[in-house]
């Protein structure tokens, strides 16, 4: 092989190494564009529509697994053909004991769930439809009294896992329609 030819070999290797770098990282920028998400803000106002809740004021906590929201009156009953459902009742204002919203949902399970406390206690889980913005999807949501906490619904993590970030600093980013 002469001396030119060697030349033009490692420039056509070098060409080669370039463009496969450079698709790399198109691919790199396609994929990070992919993992962008809608950023909230550590509370937002959030809907659920199934329980006849159009606006409700949530707080995201990531240190939350589960999400929950404040309910009382909590009646449990078997329909005629064995399904389990329940009854309660919710306040959707903050500090505010009226209006109050009559909910009826199935019960999915009774699970015993950490509380603020860090003691453990068997909170009813329903399905139902969680609405941030113009986005909808089904969440699990646990009933408890909450009426000495500060937010009447917490959105854990696993609601909002995979659509959303979470910033901490921020509050009410996402407009709900």
């Amino acid at each position: 092989m002469t001396l030119r030819s060697r030349v033009d070999f490692q420039a056509k290797r070098l060409d080669m190494v370039i463009l496969v770098m450079a698709k790399r990282k198109r691919k790199k920028k396609v994929a990070k564009a992919r993992r962008l998400k809608p950023v909230v803000g550590w509370r937002e106002w959030v809907g659920l529509p199934e329980l006849g809740v159009e606006r409700l004021k949530g707080k995201f906590d990531t240190g939350a697994r589960t999400s929950v929201i404040h309910a009382f009156n909590i009646k449990a009953y078997k329909t005629k053909d064995g399904q389990h459902r329940i009854r309660f009742q919710l306040h959707p204002r903050q500090h505010h004991r009226l209006p109050s919203v009559a909910c009826d949902a199935e019960v999915k399970e009774i699970r015993q769930v950490t509380n603020s406390g860090g003691l453990r206690e068997p909170r009813f889980v329903i399905e139902t439809t969680l609405q941030i913005g113009g986005n909808h999807w089904p969440i699990e949501l646990t009933l408890s009294n909450r009426d000495e906490m500060g937010f009447r619904m917490l959105v854990g993590r696993t609601a909002i896992r995979r659509r959303f970030v979470v910033d901490p600093g921020r509050s009410y980013l996402v407009d709900l329609l």
